[in-house]
């Protein structure tokens, strides 16, 4: 295969020189359409006190009693607890476990780069600080702030959501999304990539990953041009950096203060992986047990495999990935590089491969945490990355669904540990998903998965390094089974640890989340994870009218969050 580079080395020199890579210089460009809120003087003072009491149901399968017995489906009572609310302060909670935070959803900010439905996301705010929850999850989407033009940023719709959860005594994690969200712009949710990235990847396509049968995939600008000057004279990571460094400038008074945590978005989904699996796929992919695609044929990921083989001898390496790697849906039992016995995976060419590919990934992923932990350094707020849950084939031996996806984890090497390491190096927080899945569900349907073995592993590999963890759902279960396997695997993150650092994000945020029951089981799982019979949340009501201030009974803040809820 002819590599379409006309410089084919340059492009793989800083992989095979990792630890001397020098790092590029940027320029700064000032914030557009950025201002600052100024601060409400404070009035006057409420101290409010009110407890939440136990609530009945007259459904047939509800979910509190209102005596002394266990409802018929299992799960425990309510228990009381007290809230002390006072005027003008941030939240103090008296929380021994583990906070909880509420991804927002998708259409929070809308095309033009507005709030929308500001009203109902109030309401529902309060209601997440009553029910004790430590703040929400905000996705800042590159392909809003930056949509028209490069460097020209509006944040607007993003700094009335954090000054809407300072005003409701939350904390603010900011996702900072530089993948693509939705299938298509007939997908509701749909965000592409910044017009102007597109247009240029219309002029070269090659800047989109590619498999070996010529499929663009246009959900992350491909890595392979990392450092090239590909984006109208900036790279990639340059344009990465800008943006950073043009949130800190406009967040820079609410940060440690109100956003606490910045997840750096590395890949699709947000997730340091290639998309060797489309990610609306990814939710049912390990129901067809699908194989993945080597996302390594567009012209720049080539010359620099082609480099790599040349360096070592074996030029005849260089030209694609593995022979043999069999279809989606192929079993891999029947294909020559995946099968367990005798596989091509095992094999030096494989590894060489392998730790290429894989290579290719971490590296990607360092040098984005370089230039985040020196842009966000002195903030005080701390950041992190977020790590795929494939699990779908982690019982068998070459773990192929990983492999594609950029983690070389099999059953003879560890692929996770060299990641968790990277993050330890720069002060990162490791984020990972599938909190909620257990192996029982998983394998009626699908015997060589497990995703409880997978979160295991990736949860060993932050205790061994000594770094934060920060767990989610990778779906919006709301059931009691469900909550309870995250209270479960978040403990065996946190034991024996003498000071664990754990948190969860539940993803996310939707009308189903305020109905009465599901309600009443968030409510429960908030405070089981808080460990805590009481908490004290302080919000800043501004001394508005009563009717506006957040409900004081279990009842009343499930009737609130179906009445009001932003979705």
């Amino acid at each position: 295969m002819a590599i379409a580079s006309p410089s084919a080395p340059s492009f793989s020199a800083s992989f095979c020189r990792i630890r001397t890579e020098t790092p590029s210089t940027f320029t700064r460009v000032p914030s557009i359409f950025t201002h600052r809120a100024k601060p409400r003087p404070l009035t006057r003072r409420l101290a409010l006190s009110a407890r939440f009491n136990k609530s009945t149901s007259s459904d047939a399968g509800g979910s509190v009693s209102p005596d002394n017995g266990k409802p018929e489906n299992g799960e425990p009572h309510d228990s009381e607890l007290q809230y002390e609310l006072f005027h003008g302060f941030s939240p103090q909670r008296c929380r021994k476990g583990s906070p909880v935070f509420v991804t927002l959803p998708l259409d929070t900010v809308g095309p033009l780069g507005l709030l929308r439905r500001p009203r109902a996301m109030v309401q529902s705010l309060k209601a997440l600080a009553a029910a004790g929850v430590e703040g929400v999850v905000m996705e800042v989407w590159w392909g809003l702030v930056e949509r028209d033009q490069p460097m020209l940023y509006n944040w607007e719709g993003y700094l009335e959501i954090v000054a809407l959860a300072r005003r409701c005594g939350l904390k603010v994690r900011a996702v900072l999304a530089f993948h693509q969200c939705g299938t298509g712009p007939e997908d509701p949710h749909w965000i592409p990539l910044p017009l102007w990235v597109l247009d240029e990847i219309d002029k070269d396509p090659d800047l989109a990953y590619s498999d070996r049968f010529g499929r663009r995939n246009m959900e992350y600008v491909s890595l392979g041009c990392d450092m090239l000057p590909v984006l109208l004279g900036r790279s990639p990571l340059q344009a990465y950096a800008d943006f950073m460094r043009n949130f800190r400038d406009t967040f820079r008074p609410f940060l440690g203060v109100v956003i606490t945590r910045i997840q750096v978005g590395m890949g699709p989904a947000g997730e340091l992986r290639y998309p060797s699996c489309p990610t609306q796929k990814l939710t049912w992919a390990w129901r067809s047990r699908e194989l993945g695609e080597f996302q390594c044929y567009d012209k720049y990921m080539l010359a620099s495999l082609n480099a790599c083989a040349r360096a070592i001898g074996m030029p005849e390496w260089g030209n694609g990935g593995p022979i043999g790697a069999g279809n989606l849906m192929q079993n891999l039992e029947q294909t020559d590089f995946f099968k367990s016995h005798h596989g091509s995976w095992t094999t030096p060419y494989g590894n060489f491969f392998l730790e290429w590919y894989s290579g290719m990934l971490l590296l990607h992923g360092e040098r984005i945490c370089r230039e985040a932990e020196t842009i966000f350094r002195g903030t005080e707020a701390s950041t992190s990355v977020k790590v795929a849950g494939i699990h779908w084939h982690y019982r068998t031996q070459s773990h192929p669904s990983e492999i594609t996806a950029g983690y070389y984890n099999t059953r003879l090497r560890d692929g996770y540990l060299p990641i968790a390491r990277m993050l330890a190096k720069y002060g990162f927080t490791l984020c990972c998903s599938c909190f909620e899945l257990q192996d029982l569900e998983e394998q009626r349907t699908n015997p060589v998965g497990s995703p409880e073995g997978l979160l295991r592993q990736l949860l060993s590999a932050a205790r061994v390094c000594d770094i934060p963890l920060e767990g989610e759902t990778s779906t919006t279960s709301l059931d009691h089974q469900s909550f309870q396997q995250v209270v479960r695997m978040s403990k065996f993150y946190s034991y024996g640890l003498e000071k664990p650092s754990f948190s969860f994000n539940f993803v996310r945020m939707d009308k189903k989340m305020f109905e009465y029951h599901n309600w009443i089981r968030f409510n429960r799982f908030v405070r089981q994870m808080s460990d805590a019979n009481a908490f004290r949340a302080k919000l800043e009501v501004d001394a508005m009218p009563d009717t506006r201030r957040s409900p004081t009974s279990t009842s009343d803040v499930a009737k609130f969050g179906m009445g009001s809820t932003y979705c």
